[in-house]
């Protein structure tokens, strides 16, 4: 570890590392527990006029001012380091046409043009003056790309062979270390993550699909496990999955040092899913039955909406589906709510078990590893972004049950909700964050939370 890596995050942590997460070998200069906003790719494709992060040094201020001393992010890792791209005037934008202009994660208004290398070290900076710490990922074989004003990014990340992929990602994080390092920034990182999901997105191309894809990601991920610990074995790297896949725990990389999962329960979230297709064949979609439950009047028609046609590469640069996108950007959000909250009785008990066990099996597979346990997104999964299901007083609870578990199982860290960040409407609500994040820093007692 490197001198500038011994130093205090100032601020940042709760008191010193104890219990659970020095047992799991977290270094001592970062915090002992972290409360997490997701920010993931937003805080730099949302930096237009009068978008969230306009000004990152008073989101960094809000942050703080709530509870959090940790942001997790996509690091644009490959787009920075392995490329080959001119990243001095990035230029970042809408997806086009009004598609997906409705919907949580893709509601860029504004075009804006960054140095992305300038705009990262910016980023350190900010959480170093605001006593935070930074938790560094990729979405760029998820998302990211599909921000782009043109395609080269999403090409560039194309044309590396499948199995090379998480190699690739690994050396490009120890590349934004090497950079962090010469700045003397390295302290603000608390760990890396090759990528954000890593079982859903472009990462599995080219698997057998025999087997579920968090075991035949094994071998890949530990290659870019192991390319990044070669370089910087001072440095926590570890996996992050798409909701905590009980079922194939046996596929968690061996050398991994620390687990990083999300518990998105769905539930009632699943029947909307289902019933209307969202992640099927489009061909499935239930048209009159969406007009009549869920859509706005004068919506078009499925197969009418899309991006331009120049754009059409942008779909594939993203992992959500057409119905889904479709749904979001057309529906009237208070009937989405009113239709999860009529079923939503049927689930509660369920969603709940899901969650406490869900967070439990985690918490056992990190303990058995011997590393800690970072609970990166949930709760309840990909709600259209005008809804309030999960901003209201069900999903605040399940906020509220969600920390306290982690709580209770020694997460090492803990989101209040994916939806807690400055692009979202819970940014707003300041009483359930500053309660949540004291729950999960340990700072607080439990008595709100049942």
């Amino acid at each position: 570890m490197s001198g500038t890596a011994a130093r205090m995050v100032t601020g940042a942590g709760a008191g010193a590392v104890t219990g659970t997460a020095a047992a799991a070998g977290v270094p001592a200069h970062l915090p002992g527990r972290l409360a997490i906003t997701l920010w993931d790719f937003s805080w730099y494709v949302r930096t237009g006029p009068g978008e969230p992060f306009e000004d990152l040094d008073a989101a960094f201020a809000r942050a703080v001012e709530l509870g959090y001393n940790a942001v997790r992010v996509c690091a644009m890792p490959f787009l920075l380091f392995r490329s080959g791209l001119d990243t001095t005037a990035l230029r970042l934008g809408p997806i086009g046409g009004g598609y997906a202009s409705r919907v949580r994660w893709y509601d860029v208004r504004e075009p804006t043009t960054i140095d992305a290398r300038a705009h990262l070290l910016e980023l350190f900076r900010g959480a170093e003056r605001h006593g935070m710490t930074v938790i560094a990922s990729s979405w760029e074989y998820q998302q990211s790309p599909a921000f782009a004003a043109d395609r080269a990014w999403y090409d560039a990340l194309q044309a590396v062979d499948p199995e090379d992929r998480l190699t690739v990602l690994g050396e490009a994080m120890a590349d934004l270390v090497d950079l962090l390092r010469d700045e003397g920034l390295d302290h603000v990182l608390a760990y890396v993550e090759p990528h954000n999901e890593v079982q859903a997105g472009h990462l599995t191309a080219g698997l057998p699909g025999v087997e579920d894809p968090v075991v035949e990601l094994r071998d890949r991920l530990e290659r870019g496990i192991a390319a990044f610990s070669a370089r910087h074995p001072g440095v926590l790297c570890g996996p992050n999955y798409a909701a905590v896949p009980v079922t194939a725990m046996r596929g968690l990389p061996r050398n991994a040092q620390v687990l990083g999962v999300h518990p998105y329960v769905y539930g009632v979230l699943d029947d909307l899913v289902r019933e209307f297709a969202l992640r099927g064949d489009p061909a499935d979609f239930p048209q009159a039955r969406a007009d009549a439950e869920l859509l706005r009047p004068g919506a078009p028609r499925l197969g009418e909406w899309a991006p331009p046609a120049d754009q059409e590469w942008k779909r594939r640069a993203s992992i959500v589906g057409h119905a889904e996108i479709y749904v979001h950007d057309w529906c009237d959000p208070q009937a989405v709510d009113r239709w999860l909250y009529e079923r939503y009785g049927a689930h509660r008990i369920a969603m709940a078990e899901r969650l406490r066990e869900w967070i439990g099996v985690a918490a056992d597979h990190a303990a058995r590893l011997g590393i800690p346990l970072v609970l990166g997104e949930g709760w309840v999964g990909y709600t259209p972004r005008g809804t309030r299901f999960e901003e209201g007083p069900v999903g605040a609870q399940i906020c509220r049950d969600a920390v306290r578990h982690a709580a209770d199982v020694g997460a090492w860290g803990s989101v209040v909700c994916s939806n807690a960040a400055p692009q979202h409407a819970m940014w707003q609500d300041d009483e359930l964050q500053r309660e949540c994040t004291a729950v999960v820093r340990g700072t607080a007692a439990c008595a709100r939370l049942g």
